[in-house]
């Protein structure tokens, strides 16, 4: 009577597969920083680029009332 047996092959991941791996999750991480830390830089550019409108507005106004 023969009994029928289940063979299975696991294999262990290399080092380098598992070098990759961290790397993959450590670059997301660092992409998602990347990502935030520009948009907050756009968002400042904006900000300021609005400080200077209203400085030119401003200066432009004290120049009509002087004259």
């Amino acid at each position: 009577m023969q009994v029928a047996t289940t063979v299975r092959a696991t294999t262990i991941p290399s080092l380098t597969g598992a070098l990759r791996a961290v790397e993959s999750l450590l670059m997301a991480a660092g992409q998602r920083t990347a990502r935030r830390n520009a948009w907050t830089a756009v968002l400042e550019d904006r900000r300021r680029a609005k400080d200077r409108v209203e400085a030119q507005h401003v200066l432009e106004a004290a120049a009509v009332r002087r004259s």
